[in-house]
């Protein structure tokens, strides 16, 4: 009998090839796509996460998690699609024009997936147009901006802006080294997130 705990350890131990087998065996024994999603690959990034928060684990052990955490998705997305399943929200993520720093969104972008949220990583040094576009093209219900220096923070105002002027009703969330949550509110973003893993709460939060 699968046992999502099991899954759910996997994931937390970063074993990837356990957290494949695992998820096979759950599917093969025909439980739910989206019990196994949330009962057992979420659930694992999840303790991830709040390690990651409470700095008990750092940034290898988190992309470890996810790539043991993509291995299972591999063999549960097909299934999903199948079964018609909807992610929690369409989150539109990128480092903001000028700003050629990746780490920080990256961890954002796994932390996400493994909350059971769809991403749609538009890259590095992204200006406001193309944030408007994907925003416009995957109806996205958040827009998430990141930035790790001072001097292209106020790329930030300019996409906040330019999703209003377009019209767009996606939820904007801001983060990065130098961003605090004062400055979310001068201006404009919906939230703020200090690191990776309060993203995902953020994140369930706005869109709710």
């Amino acid at each position: 009998m699968a046992d999502m705990k099991e899954l759910a350890d996997a994931i937390i131990n970063g074993d990837s090839e356990k957290a494949k087998a695992l998820t096979q065996e759950a599917a093969d024994e025909g439980v739910d796509p989206e019990t196994i999603l949330n009962d057992g690959l979420t659930a694992g990034m999840g303790v991830i996460g709040k390690r990651f928060k409470a700095n008990e684990v750092y940034v290898p052990e988190v992309l470890i998690a996810a790539r043991a955490m993509h291995s299972g998705m591999e063999v549960l997305e097909p299934l999903l699609t199948e079964a018609g399943a909807k992610p929690k929200g369409v989150v539109v993520l990128g480092t903001v024009k000028g700003d050629l720093h990746d780490i920080g969104k990256n961890l954002v972008n796994m932390m996400l997936q493994g909350g059971g949220f769809k991403v749609v990583d538009v890259g590095i040094d992204v200006a406001e147009e193309k944030f408007v576009e994907a925003a416009k093209n995957e109806n996205a219900d958040l827009v998430a901006l990141s930035a790790l220096l001072t001097t292209t923070m106020p790329e930030m105002k300019n996409v906040i802006n330019a999703l209003k002027e377009a019209g767009i009703e996606a939820k904007t969330i801001i983060g990065g080294a130098p961003v605090t949550s004062d400055y979310a509110e001068e201006i404009g973003a919906d939230g703020y997130a200090p690191d990776a893993a309060s993203a995902v709460d953020e994140a369930a939060a706005l869109i709710g």
